[in-house]
């Protein structure tokens, strides 16, 4: 049994404090405009989303599409043709080569694979450079 002072005793899913609805009163509330966003992925398949009313530079420039999961956009373009960076996102990889040459790298190898042989983790014979 609820409290008679609990937050949720004659409200229904969905209602947003400030809106006077209620099955108490049988007052509907006043309804937030919303506006419905068509998105396009490159497979050709629509996604609607409905969302509330928003200026346009807060509308999402990208959806994910409902039946294949790949990147919908509002012109159905690519997403790769909205990107404004020249690098876009970069794997760990990528980062990590932007920091060390490649005399770097296989420095810090030898050194890990001396410490695994010093350790007893791998034999000598295994990994020698030859």
């Amino acid at each position: 049994m609820l409290h008679p002072s609990s937050g949720f005793r004659g409200t229904r899913a969905g209602v947003t404090e400030g809106t006077g609805s209620s099955l108490e009163n049988g007052d509907p509330g006043k309804s937030v405009p919303r506006m419905r966003v068509t998105y396009t992925c490159a497979s050709g398949h629509l996604t609607q989303p409905v969302f509330c009313e928003l200026p346009e530079d807060q509308i999402p420039a990208e959806w994910e599409c409902r039946r294949c999961g790949g990147a919908a956009t509002r012109d159905g373009l690519p997403p790769e043709a909205h990107s404004t960076t020249e690098e876009g996102y970069k794997t760990h990889l990528e980062y990590v080569k932007e920091r060390r040459s490649g005399e770097d790298a296989e420095a810090v190898l030898a050194g890990a694979l001396e410490r695994l042989r010093a350790r007893g983790v791998l034999p000598d014979e295994l990994l020698r450079d030859t």
